[in-house]
């Protein structure tokens, strides 16, 4: 019998079911009435987009499973992959009438804020005739209406694109009439008039859609959306080939748009015909065919926050921009400054510049030699590939590992590759058969003969749009051995040596997970007097679970923080009754990594970039590395504190897999960790300018070249 068989599933779950209650909570965010009402509005647009992920990469996967491992045994729940998919589909239906529920109810509130959604039969006189110009003029001329028939057969239908679908009759015969939504529509249309009125650009198109099909009679329509598998097979992924990564990449991004469908989407009432057709065509059982009442896809609802009237701040959030950190002169170059001492963003309370600004007066630095940098994820327009094209310009050796594999993103890093090539960086595109998820940069200075490192780790993407959403820490730092591992990881990278060992780093897939297992038993030794509270965004990885339960047996005090998915069920009786789990969702994406093992001064404290999930420990590139500075690690404990005291946004995981409010305790007033840790960001103290002994006359020129403000 396979060792999964075998796993004891008294205290863990089924993964998705439990990453589902993760997006559950997403849509508790909407229904809680202390957050702004356009706010709540974009909690249900991120549940539905977190649930199309979901259907794309996770339903799609175990659909995968099922059809080449059919009896495979989850190790975590004891399922076979045609019995979890039985599960998820049960449990998204009634996700479905909730989250429909809920934006009916939004929008008769926003109305009454004059923020209208519009049907086209709500349309006045006035506002009929700018749909139908809109209709002419831009959408009209761009459509490719579709009979499906012997002549022309069921087209290709793009993952997540809106089509408008007609069930169709001439003499006496059915048909299926098609009309894709082009991508080059804007989503909706904004109405003259005052306040902030709107029609969706697919329901304009449905009220013209009789139109054209001249001859046919129009027997129901609806708008539909295809859910594509984005899950690219393993050995695609992996694939050893000849011909330039890059290239390769591109075909498989065009081979993901044809993958199976796993889920069919209808908004409208279509005839048993028309329905039967499409699932035929698609090869979709009636249990994937969801039907809702709410436009399919949200994601114009954040295009729409920038139509706002100016009057509807109450709507929102009270503005809040990043802080510059109270540890740097603002005024003063960085360099020196991270030479004197350790410093730690939390994005987004502090703000991105200050790494920015490492950068940028790295690249013109005369005594720098090298920046070295692993990027997974960056944004559309970002000035980091500016300031590491100016450092490469500037001569300065540039290696950039970007990996081509970062899902959904792969497109942006390819054109970013191809843009850092013609600027003369080294590019390196990941390792053979693991993804780089690691978020390092190392630049390497000689001042007076001797080499200087100062090594930037972090938790998070190099994204300057998501550090402004997303909680994550950046460390900074010019400390000798930190920096040492950093240039052996990077050369271990160039190498293809995934296997190297580190003094103060933890690597995965080499020794990322020993190592926490190694201090998990440490803690285990100290029995009841030990401690560890691990912040991370998914708990699946089965052996780690098992030995937190081993922990929680031996008398450790296990607190883990997890915005997601957890496999892990705490307070079990007998087996996991010494770990508690919480998760925070809330104004930001929680998504900062941190690991404590111990108290007080023995405790060994860490920042990651990993999860603890398999694909992290195992088939991935991650890092984790130690907080050696006292101040730092004092920093780092507040943070902890104040997550550990929410509760108001905070909800602690039941024995039985369920999120459940924190209970309130006499006397302790509500506290809401991401408000405290703004109000203490806008707080910090503005750091003196100091002149360092020795500081070379370049930095004057610097200064001055780089305009400080």
């Amino acid at each position: 019998m396979s060792r999964e068989a075998k796993a004891d599933t008294r205290y863990t779950q089924e993964r998705e079911l439990s990453w589902l209650r993760f997006d559950q909570r997403v849509m508790e965010e909407a229904w809680d009435e202390s957050v702004p009402l356009f706010e709540r509005l974009k909690f249900a647009a991120i549940f539905t987009s977190n649930l199309e992920e979901f259907f794309m990469v996770r339903v799609g996967s175990i659909g995968d499973m099922a059809l080449i491992r059919p009896n495979h045994v989850d190790s975590r729940s004891g399922l076979t992959p045609a019995r979890q998919l039985s599960l998820i589909l049960q449990a998204v239906r009634p996700l479905y009438r909730r989250r429909d529920k809920l934006v009916a109810e939004l929008e008769k509130r926003l109305r009454t804020c004059n923020i209208c959604r519009l049907a086209p039969n709500e349309l006045g006189q006035r506002e009929r005739r700018q749909a139908d110009r809109f209709f002419r003029d831009c959408a009209g001329p761009i459509l490719s209406p579709l009979v499906v028939d012997s002549h022309h057969p069921f087209p290709h239908l793009p993952s997540g694109q809106r089509t408008v679908v007609l069930s169709l009759r001439r003499e006496g015969r059915e048909h299926l009439g098609l009309i894709p939504v082009p991508n080059a529509l804007p989503p909706f249309l904004k109405l003259e008039g005052q306040g902030l009125r709107y029609v969706l650009t697919e329901q304009i198109i449905l009220s013209h859609a009789y139109a054209l099909f001249e001859g046919y009679t129009v027997a129901a329509q609806a708008v539909m959306a295809v859910t594509r598998n984005a899950d690219l097979p393993p050995e695609d992924e992996e694939s050893e080939t000849e011909e330039d990564f890059r290239a390769h990449m591109k075909k498989l991004l065009k081979k993901r748009a044809r993958l199976s469908p796993v889920r069919l989407e209808l908004q409208g009432n279509l005839d048993e015909f028309a329905l039967a057709h499409l699932q035929n065509r698609l090869g979709l059982e009636a249990a994937r065919v969801f039907h809702s009442k709410a436009p399919l896809s949200l994601g114009y609802v954040f295009a729409l926050e920038e139509q706002l009237p100016k009057e509807s701040s109450a709507l929102l959030y009270p503005a809040f921009t990043p802080c510059w950190p109270g540890a740097l002169a603002k005024k003063e170059p960085i360099i020196p400054q991270i030479l004197r001492r350790d410093v730690l963003l939390y994005y987004p309370y502090h703000s991105m510049e200050p790494f920015l600004r490492l950068v940028r007066e790295a690249a013109a630095d005369p005594l720098v030699l090298s920046i070295k940098i692993t990027i997974y994820r960056m944004a559309s327009k970002t000035k980091l590939v500016e300031y590491l094209a100016m450092a490469a310009e500037n001569g300065k050796d540039v290696t950039v590992l970007l990996e081509l594999q970062a899902r959904f993103d792969e497109q942006n890093n390819i054109r970013w590759a191809e843009r850092l090539e013609e600027v003369g960086c080294t590019l390196i595109y990941g390792a053979e058969g693991f993804k780089v998820h690691s978020k390092l940069c190392l630049i390497t200075r000689r001042e007076r003969g001797a080499i200087q490192y100062i090594t930037q780790v972090g938790t998070g993407n190099y994204n300057e749009k998501t550090a402004r959403q997303y909680t994550d820490l950046c460390l900074m730092t010019a400390h000798p051995g930190l920096g040492s591992d950093a240039a052996a990881f990077f050369q271990d990278l160039a190498t293809g040596n995934l296997a190297g060992e580190y003094r103060h780093f933890l690597a995965a897939p080499h020794t990322l997970r020993p190592g926490l297992l190694a201090l998990i038993d440490r803690e285990i030794a100290k029995g009841e007097e030990g401690f560890l509270f691990c912040k991370v965004n998914a708990v699946t990885d089965r052996v780690l679970i098992d030995k937190l339960a081993q922990a929680s047996q031996a008398g450790v005090k296990v607190l883990l923080n997890v915005r997601g998915a957890c496999c892990l069920c705490p307070g079990v009786e007998g087996l996991t009754d010494n770990i508690q789990v919480f998760s925070i969702v809330g104004r930001f994406l929680e998504h900062a990594r941190i690991f404590v093992f111990g108290k007080g001064e023995d405790a060994k404290m860490y920042l990651s970039s990993a999860d603890f999930m398999t694909r992290n420990t195992q088939r991935r590139v991650e890092l984790a590395c130690p907080i050696l500075d006292e101040s730092i690690r004092r920093q780092t404990a507040r943070y902890i504190e104040l997550l550990c005291a929410d509760n108001v946004k905070a909800r602690s995981l039941d024995a039985d897999g369920e999120w459940l409010p924190v209970p309130p305790r006499p006397g302790v007033l509500p506290a809401n960790a991401q408000e405290r840790l703004m109000e203490e960001a806008a707080r910090e103290p503005p750091a003196q300018s100091q002149e360092p002994e020795g500081l070379p006359t370049f930095l004057s020129w610097l200064k001055k070249k780089l305009e400080w403000e």
